[in-house]
């Protein structure tokens, strides 16, 4: 059965008691919300296309050096041979001949930072003198694509060279997180949510060819409850505990109502529990403790009006008001192992075996700055 303590009884606007409790927004903490990410999952990877174009070769320019051909990119050698160097478009030695031939390394970057590279055979058979030994060969990157595996994103791409060793990095992503490969929500703090325009970039580390892409990565997170913290706990639909009309006794009803900077009723301190990663949460109007906390008394107090629903209790260290964040954004009672549901607006938090499936049971700690005014 469905009931609504404020529409039944009416909603009593209760005198502020004492000049204790005539604190200004001003004057109130702002602690920042802090997250935990559970899981990260990407789009589908929209790889670039190279911009540059004629990278036909390279061939001998004199009979002291060799130059490259392309259009719309810039050259640069990739951990070149000590006495191999370049300038503009054409390769140049600086020493005397070489008995074995080597391998020149160029990379062709265009204007978006892709890179073709040309693996170009040389001779070096005078002193000063560098020419091509062969045709070069051409390495690119292509199949740059995401793979979402137990929370994390597996990047892959493919090399012309097949042997050769492929890198990934991220960047533009959300705060919190840190490039890698795999990219992992292990340690990261960034906020809940989608975020669309990230970058990835592979890099065949052998030849220095590159491949760009764009995807959008979503983000799993709790909600981190800061120990101190001044503010609510709310669901996604904005409701939060609430102590019923303002009262401040043992036994007071803990309602879900709409949290806001205005109402002193929701106005709550988080406080660490005794049990590892439990929390306790006090009843603190305009941000003062009253030395109340939330509680499920487990059916233990007459004067409850539901078995296992929500009240207030003198704080202690008891497991009854100890509430410990489950990885899907409930909380479970310490003592009772029942999760906290919402029974619709202004109706009385209870323990319960089993969810919401509308989705009211997930709450998150949501600081007094980030509460609507």
């Amino acid at each position: 059965m469905h009931f609504n303590l404020k529409r039944a009884m009416g909603v009593m606007a209760i005198p502020v008691l004492g000049s204790a409790l005539a604190v200004g927004a001003t004057a109130l903490p702002a602690h920042a919300t802090t997250w935990q990410d559970t899981a990260l999952s990407a789009g589908p990877v929209t790889a670039d296309t190279f911009g540059g174009s004629g990278l036909i070769g390279a061939a001998d320019g004199t009979s002291t050096d060799i130059v490259l051909t392309g259009t719309g990119v810039t050259w640069s050698l990739h951990a070149p041979p000590t006495g191999v160097s370049l300038s503009g478009d054409t390769i140049s030695w600086s020493g005397g001949p070489v008995v074995s031939p080597a391998v020149v390394v160029a990379d062709a970057t265009d204007s978006a930072g892709n890179v073709e590279a040309l693996e170009i055979a040389v001779t070096i058979a005078a002193t000063n003198s560098i020419q091509t030994n062969g045709s070069p060969v051409l390495v690119s990157l292509s199949a740059l694509g995401a793979a979402n595996t137990a929370g994390t994103v597996t990047f892959s791409a493919t090399s012309t060279n097949s042997s050769d060793s492929i890198s990934y990095a991220e960047s533009s992503l959300p705060a919190g997180l840190v490039s890698g490969s795999p990219l992992t929500y292990v340690g990261g703090t960034a906020a809940a949510g989608t975020y669309g325009g990230v970058q990835v970039t592979a890099t065949d580390t052998t030849d220095g060819a590159v491949l760009k892409g764009a995807f959008s990565l979503t983000v799993d997170a709790s909600y981190v409850h800061t120990v101190g913290g001044y503010g609510d706990e709310v669901n996604p639909f904005g409701n939060g505990f609430d102590v019923y009309q303002q009262h401040r006794y043992a036994g007071a009803v803990i309602a879900g109502w709409t949290a806001t900077q205005a109402d002193p009723a929701t106005h709550f301190l988080v406080l660490s529990g005794t049990h590892s990663g439990a929390v306790k949460f006090e009843y603190a109007p305009n941000g003062v403790g009253t030395g109340l906390c939330v509680s499920d008394p487990g059916g233990g107090w007459a004067a409850d009006p539901l078995r296992d629903g929500l009240i207030l209790a003198w704080c202690n260290n008891g497991p009854w008001q100890q509430f410990v964040p489950q990885s899907n954004g409930t909380l479970k009672n310490l003592a009772t192992g029942l999760v906290v549901n919402p029974d619709g607006a202004g109706a009385q938090l209870r323990g319960s075996t089993a969810v919401t499936t509308w989705g009211g049971s997930v709450y998150g700690w949501k600081d007094y700055a980030s509460l609507p005014s």
